[in-house]
């Protein structure tokens, strides 16, 4: 059963920074990617960032030169590094695992206030 956790979330002002963590259960480098999405009230899940097992990158457009997704083999370890934060980057933001499946985290909060 893979287990998949986010932590980092909380209330920061504009301008701000963040930094998510999402710890998952096994050896990151098995799965073919680890994945961050958002999702605001009223709209879709959307993709942010994503990291591939061969350690490739790719962001969303609204996020670009602002997020930063890294990992830490040590410790199994995703992270979303958000910076200069936006009120519209207010969401619940949800770590997946990609492997046989998509395996999801609970989410967590990011309320950025103006």
């Amino acid at each position: 059963q893979v287990q998949v956790v986010e932590s980092g979330g909380g209330l920061v002002q504009a301008g701000g920074s963040l930094r998510l963590s999402c710890a998952a259960s096994g050896n990151i480098f098995l799965f073919n990617a680890m994945r961050w999405y958002r999702q605001a009230p009223g709209k879709q899940r959307e993709l942010v960032a994503s990291i591939t097992s061969g350690g490739s990158t790719n962001y969303a457009d609204s996020v670009k030169g602002r997020f930063t997704i890294s990992r830490d083999s040590a410790k199994n370890t995703v992270y979303l590094q958000m910076n200069s934060l936006k009120p519209e980057d207010t969401a619940v933001y949800y770590c997946a695992a990609l492997g046989r499946l998509l395996y999801w985290g609970q989410g967590t909060q990011v309320t950025v206030s103006s």
